[in-house]
């Protein structure tokens, strides 16, 4: 079971067309309903990161990065979102507040290795249970690279209900991009699904504002 990519096309025309005009950028989203899935085994768990092959041009991840020195330096230089050093990550201990906020605002984190005894202990209260514990990285890492990476990425989830929903793109993207990054998505979860693609009952996708338009498969 597939989708054929003309179908696919479809969809996704008649999603931008039926999706109410915004005075914003809408998000395209996918919708993954899905059937014959043990909820309590690592099945029901799933999260993996997908890099999708087109990264929107505007409403990227926002990416925070924890780190000292020199990679702080360069995390900046490479325009994170928010670099946050040693004192300022201590000054958050206890911070419930802030590091809610801290934890709703960014998608990404990604912190240096040495720091990462500190950011489990300031942080991981508040960004474990939200499946957004930093990516360790060297202290040498290419942090270019390694942006460029995550804001490109979606994390695709499955939490209490065997429904699966990610942003794949923006409406001002071309239809043929915004297939690609659904078909980028729809490989990750085929292969760790035990029947792949026959665990999918439905798939549809929608704008931000817009109706869901369910995709024949």
């Amino acid at each position: 079971m597939s989708i054929e990519p003309k179908t696919l096309l479809s969809a996704l025309k008649e999603a931008k067309e039926k999706g109410s005009k915004r005075n914003f950028t809408q998000s395209v989203e996918l919708i993954l309903n899905l059937q014959d899935i043990d909820m309590k085994s690592p099945e029901g768990r799933l999260q993996e990161n997908v890099e999708l092959p087109y990264p929107p041009a505007e409403k990227t991840n926002k990416i925070c990065v924890i780190a000292t020195g020199e990679l702080a330096l360069k995390a900046k230089k490479a325009n994170a979102d928010l670099v946050l050093e040693r004192a300022e990550l201590e000054g958050l201990a206890g911070k419930k507040k802030d590091l809610r906020k801290l934890a709703n605002e960014y998608e990404f984190f990604i912190a240096e290795a040495p720091l990462m005894p500190l950011v489990g202990k300031v942080l991981g209260p508040a960004l474990g249970p939200r499946g957004k514990m930093p990516v360790p990285v060297p202290p040498t890492a290419d942090i270019e690279s390694l942006l460029n990476k995550y804001r490109r990425t979606v994390v695709v989830k499955m939490r209490n209900q065997p429904v699966i929903q990610c942003r794949v793109g923006t409406e001002n993207m071309k239809e043929e991009e915004l297939a690609e990054n659904i078909q980028a998505v729809l490989r990750v979860v085929e292969g760790k699904l035990k029947r792949g693609m026959r665990n999918i009952k439905s798939v549809c996708i929608k704008t931000t504002m817009g109706a869901p338009i369910k995709i024949k498969m």
